[in-house]
């Protein structure tokens, strides 16, 4: 297409035409014109950066930007914050709603309080994982008085007095999460409940709260999602405030509450004739006659999660015949689940079921599997997990209906062989297949998955002894799109078949633990291949030398995560990686039995301003210098001492 051509073009025309391009194209698409560039950097709304250096000029290239990601941003401090305001790149941006900070750590009251200054149109933070995240932090985030979402899992240092100058700073918020976050108690609860009346939203999961809690959150008008998991402190008594509570509730989940009994749940269904999600995992230990009693009234609910329990054949005829709108039902470790509960009721009365969770339900055979399949067509998610009863029959049934599956979970299913992955192989639209533990296959069922399965994105073969170069190459040459492969334990890979896996360039998960037979050789040819690898485990892989760890450093630079534990690196090879591994966040570096103290300080040195987290073994908490220590401290690094 000539310059003339282009520039007749009208801007709202390349506007619509870049609507219609999926992200690849789009980078290919800036590149052909200074007209097609600008487009570009006028419809970019949204964008994940990788490094801090690069924020200035992306922050002005890209004036209308609403949404920016900068947990995976390893230098990101209060001073580079400061530089930022200081040059004018944030008030540039002022069109930006969404600010994702998870995991940055650096990132202090000074610097969260510049930014909520002026990005004035924030309603939305994500301020997840952060440790260093305490009541000083959280007085600088209420600046931000428009904010409307606000996550802050594992915010372990936050407490009740941070809470309350968030709540009573930003009063609209309609969605909070604060998982985790273990030093809030009643008291912070009971201030954000009251302060917060718009909230639509909230987790507490894992929470040391009480009654009083789940009293305060009954008060909450506008509530439509409540999820409380594992608070071993709540029992009936609080969950009975709930059934004349928070009466827009739809969604309430309190997997793993020991103390909660079907007492309470029935007053919650009472209540809420217009549930659509019950999760009640772990919680029940077994299907009462009033729980089927009262769920008969809720026409509208379409998840139900009651993993666990023991549930009866008639039990779970009663509930599907019940809930005829069910999309997803989760029955995991459910004793009592047989063929025929199955197939009279689930595969009778749901037709509709989108995902189903069988895990570790040892009676359920392929007859059940068939009858699901038969009737259950838009089925997208089957857990199986250790149901060793099934094999390839089941699984032919799967691959003659189920066109629509998207993940299939066979981990440790004893009668999953060869025929049956070729049936599974039918399931063109797979994106998740976990087959870990499965003995029976062999690079001849693992070539059926490579040869149909294109689209899919994770595979999961951990201690698949069976199945070695040949079925690995399979894999590589026609599952193109995969970014998650896990190959941890399976022993007859060589480095013949690990060099075939650079040909997967969209890979970015990488699970190699325990494979002794890869060598230096290995390793580089990824390294080379394999340009989005983010996360990496090479743990036990100890015939691995240097020369494969020199090329990790020089390729792969776009590695967060990496496990190094029981190789063969030395010093010097330790010291490049850390040094050029610019991305690098989280390290695992215990029973390096060729690095000295030495190595350790030097390689540490070189990127102690980027580490989040850090594994090492005891001893050298008091053989590396103290000024090291503080310095990784300081920068929020947490380091677990093995």
């Amino acid at each position: 297409m000539s310059q003339s051509v282009i520039s007749a073009l009208s801007e709202d025309l390349l506007v619509r035409v870049y609507g219609f391009l999926d992200p690849p194209c789009r980078k290919t698409w800036r590149l052909v014109s200074r007209e097609f560039h600008r487009v570009d950097s006028l419809s970019l709304t949204s964008i994940r950066i990788l490094r801090v250096e690069f924020l200035h000029a992306l922050l002005f290239n890209y004036p209308n930007l609403s949404s920016l990601d900068l947990s995976v941003c390893p230098r990101l401090d209060d001073d580079a914050v400061s530089r930022l305001a200081l040059e004018g790149a944030v008030s540039t941006s002022s069109r930006l709603k969404s600010l994702n900070l998870s995991r940055a750590t650096a990132v202090r009251a000074r610097g969260l309080e510049t930014l909520a200054r002026l990005c004035r149109a924030l309603d939305r933070v994500d301020v997840s994982h952060c440790w260093t995240f305490g009541d000083r932090e959280a007085a600088a985030l209420s600046v931000a008085a428009g904010l409307r979402e606000l996550k802050m899992d594992k915010c372990l240092s936050l407490s009740d007095v941070g809470l309350a100058r968030i709540v009573v700073g930003c009063s609209g918020l309609e969605k909070i999460s604060l998982k985790w976050c273990m030093e809030i108690s009643d008291l912070g609860i009971d201030l954000l409940c009251k302060k917060c009346k718009d909230l639509r939203s909230l987790d507490v999961s894992y929470l040391k709260i009480t009654n009083d809690s789940v009293r305060s959150i009954a008060l909450l008008p506008k509530l439509q999602v409540l999820d409380m998991v594992s608070c071993p402190l709540v029992d009936d008594v609080g969950l009975q405030y709930l059934e004349n509570g928070s009466p827009s509730l739809q969604e309430i989940d309190v997997t793993r509450c020991d103390r909660v009994t079907f007492s309470s749940l029935v007053s919650i269904l009472k209540g809420h004739p217009d549930l659509q999600q019950l999760k009640a995992s772990h919680c029940i230990s077994e299907i009462s006659v009033s729980f089927l009693q009262s769920i008969k009234a809720l026409k509208h609910l379409k998840t139900l999660w009651i993993d666990g329990a023991r549930v009866s054949d008639s039990s779970l005829l009663t509930l599907t015949s019940s809930c005829r709108a069910l999309t997803e039902l989760g029955v995991s470790k459910c004793v009592g689940v047989t063929d025929i509960g199955m197939m009279m009721g689930l595969a009778r009365n749901c037709s509709n079921l989108k995902a189903l969770n069988l895990a570790c339900c040892g009676f359920v055979t392929d007859a059940a599997i068939s009858a699901v399949a038969q009737s259950c067509l838009n089925l997208e998610s089957l857990q199986l997990e250790s149901c060793h009863l099934i094999t390839e029959k089941g699984l032919q049934s799967l691959g003659c209906y189920s066109k629509r599956l998207q993940e299939l979970d066979l981990t440790d299913c004893d009668g999953v062989n060869d025929r049956g992955l070729e049936y599974i192989s039918k399931c063109s639209n797979l994106l998740r297949l976990k087959l870990g533990l499965c003995a029976n296959i062999s690079d001849k069922g693992v070539f059926h998955i490579g040869s149909k399965c294109s689209k899919l994105l994770e595979l999961d073969l951990y201690r698949c002894t069976g199945f070695g170069d040949d079925g690995l190459a399979a894999i590589s040459r026609g599952c193109k799109s995969l970014n998650r492969l896990i190959l941890s334990y399976c022993g007859e890979l060589t480095d013949t078949g690990v060099e075939k896996i650079r040909q997967l360039e969209d890979l970015s998960h990488l699970e190699l633990r325990g494979i002794k037979n890869i060598t230096g050789t290995g390793l580089a040819a990824i390294a080379r291949g394999c340009k989005k690898l983010g996360y990496l485990d090479l743990k036990l892989c100890e015939n691995i030398d240097d020369s494969g760890f020199w090329a990790l450093a020089y390729f792969s630079r776009n590695l967060r995560q990496i496990n190094l534990c029981n190789c063969s690196v030395s010093d010097t090879a330790l010291c490049m990686l850390m040094s050029n591994l610019s991305r690098v966040q989280d390290v695992d570096l215990v029973h390096l039995n060729r690095v000295t103290v030495e190595g350790f300080e030097f390689a540490l040195r070189a990127c102690c301003n980027r580490l989040k987290k850090l594994k090492l073994l005891a001893p050298l908490r008091f053989l590396l210098s103290s000024e090291l220590l503080e310095v990784l401290h300081a920068r929020g690094c947490r380091i677990r001492w093995d």
